[in-house]
């Protein structure tokens, strides 16, 4: 039987609302706890039990940003997935721009990504977390394969890891811009070959 009392949502909520205001703002080195549990009316031990480190709270932050992302399908798997890789490239763009940075720099993105390294618990987060949010671009593929719009013999996850890798990839190896006609370059690049002639 669970022992105290219960969690507080409400508290985690607003502090969580209060961290990303100040995540997006100045980025991670701008990010400090003393700061988020002063503008949020709790005590700091509150903040360090429920999120141990800046790693922690930072990589819950995102999780809530990324919790709103849904995935919309129309039918048309090519607009379908341009549609979708741009949500991601826009959260990736918006970490990577936190703080006001410019440029090539991988930001807070890359931040997030040396957290999951230094800490065993948020890596095995992290991954959850991204495979939960995977799994529906997985799926969305997985569809128009079964309705005949992709090859039959289409792998869907291979082709998903490629969509979102080379979006990684730019982003925290080679700096290069995001933006939709990329996106739309990649799609129509990982599509030619995998289209059925309908």
């Amino acid at each position: 039987m669970p022992r105290g009392r219960p969690r507080d949502t409400q508290v985690d909520e607003k502090v969580l609302r209060i961290a990303a205001a100040l995540l997006l703002e100045r980025g991670y080195t701008g990010l400090s706890i003393d700061e988020v549990a002063e503008q949020a009316g709790v005590a700091k031990t509150t903040l360090y039990r429920r999120w141990p480190t800046k790693d922690h709270l930072a990589v819950a932050v995102v999780a809530r940003l990324q919790a709103d992302h849904e995935i919309t399908e129309t039918g048309d798997i090519r607009a379908d997935l341009v549609d979708n890789l741009e949500e991601i490239a826009a959260a990736l763009n918006r970490m990577r721009a936190a703080g006001g940075r410019e440029g090539p720099s991988a930001g807070t993105a890359g931040e997030l990504v040396a957290a999951a390294a230094r800490h065993e618990d948020i890596g095995k987060l992290a991954r959850r977390q991204y495979a939960e949010r995977n799994a529906l671009g997985i799926a969305l593929i997985e569809r128009a394969r079964v309705r005949g719009e992709l090859r039959a013999d289409l792998d869907a996850e291979v082709l998903f890891d490629q969509l979102a890798g080379a979006l990684y990839y730019r982003v925290l190896i080679t700096g290069a811009p995001v933006d939709r006609a990329y996106i739309e370059r990649l799609v129509s690049s990982a599509l030619e070959g995998n289209l059925t002639c309908l």
